[in-house]
């Protein structure tokens, strides 16, 4: 089994009012400190050779990093990347893009390029804090495409407030007109901690300008009929891709697949072995002069049997083809029905779980109410 790599970037030309990731504004200072510590981790780091064929840059927007610094980053880390084989993406934010600079990450190796647009329309680009317009997206997307990416993801947004079912619509066919290979469609959190929270959360002052529950769900489902008349086939909960564009580092979280995290709050996974890097960037940026990998982990633990068994189910079932009867049993000595037997055949009456050819996925209606299926799975 091949592994992914994941490489956390947490700076940004200004953090985004709804965004609740570790990342922020950074001085020159800062990042080279931050990219001393990155490359450590990264060359300290027991992976063996050709053992990943995924590499994913997030943050953040990995596209400020400068072009230099990512190079010294790829270097460190082509040696563990299958040669023929990796799928190497980079998260980019429209406006922060040159021609240049984008024949430069096709040089390094970058194949496929993941646009933060989240809006064709300017107000909601303003109301969700986002430093570009759609004309700087548009200008950002061929420009890509001149260097010679194809394979680009669009992520949208919806339920922003303010929106309007018809604005949403006119996104996604604004988006769909330029022919990219995947979309990433999520609907917007009010994370507890950020300025929309302040805003827009339950009790707050504006919140009746997010759109209800309603009009959020009629935006969901015609998401996804529109996008699959448009060739698009639904393969998560929230993206779409033309046939062979699926992502394939996202496809490992939700398969179970091994992957490293480098870099501030990044996960990794090996075998039943979790950790979790440290969110503090003072931590972090120590690690060169200490030298211990493990002062920088918050969160190193050993799965039980139990956990990981929930995780299959949970994050399985995040994938429209959703889950293996014949894996699970092969990976635990037990078929899922076994386990969960009851759980299944409540939620197959209710109409929100379906079986077939032991396999196991969410209906249609299941992926509505999704999170209360999930929670079934691990509170048992």
């Amino acid at each position: 089994m091949t592994a992914g790599i994941y490489v956390h970037i947490p700076f940004c030309s200004k953090k985004c009012l709804y965004c609740d990731f570790v990342s922020g504004v950074a001085d020159e200072q800062r990042i080279l400190q931050y990219h001393k510590a990155l490359l450590f981790e990264i060359t300290h780091t027991n992976m063996k050779e050709e053992s990943a064929d995924t590499l994913f840059f997030g943050g953040g927007t990995p596209s400020i990093y400068p072009v230099s610094l990512m190079e010294e980053l790829m270097s460190a880390l082509r040696p563990f990347l299958q040669k023929d084989n990796a799928e190497i993406t980079l998260e980019a934010n429209p406006g922060t893009l040159t021609f240049e600079n984008l024949q430069k990450y096709r040089s390094m190796g970058f194949g496929r390029i993941s646009m933060g647009l989240q809006s064709a329309d300017n107000r909601e680009l303003r109301t969700l804090g986002r430093i570009h317009t759609y004309e700087e997206f548009e200008q950002s997307y061929a420009l890509a495409r001149k260097a010679g990416f194809t394979n680009i993801n669009i992520d949208i947004i919806s339920a922003v407030p303010g929106q309007t079912f018809a604005s949403f619509r006119n996104t996604l066919q604004r988006v769909t007109a330029l022919n990219p290979e995947h979309i990433s469609a999520y609907s917007l959190i009010v994370e507890e901690g950020t300025p929309f929270h302040e805003k827009y959360g339950e009790g707050k002052p504006y919140e009746n300008l997010l759109p209800n529950e309603e009009t959020d769900r009629k935006m969901y489902h015609f998401t996804g009929r529109f996008l699959k008349s448009k060739g698009f086939g639904r393969y998560e909960i929230s993206n779409y891709a033309r046939p062979g564009y699926e992502c394939r580092h996202n496809l490992k979280y939700w398969s179970m697949d091994e992957y490293y995290g480098f870099g501030l709050s990044a996960a990794s996974k090996k075998g039943n072995k979790r950790y979790v890097n440290t969110p503090d960037m003072e931590c972090y940026c120590m690690l060169p002069e200490h030298g211990r990998i493990a002062d920088i982990r918050e969160d190193d633990h050993t799965q039980t049997r139990q956990d990981e068994m929930e995780e299959f189910m949970f994050l399985g079932l995040r994938k429209t083809d959703g889950i293996s009867g014949e894996e699970f049993t092969e990976k635990f000595g037990v078929s899922y029905r076994q386990i969960y037997g009851d759980v299944i055949d409540r939620f197959v009456r209710e109409g929100l779980l379906r079986e077939s050819e032991n396999r196991l996925m969410l209906t249609e209606k299941g992926i509505d109410v999704s999170n209360v299926v999930f929670a079934e799975f691990i509170l048992r």
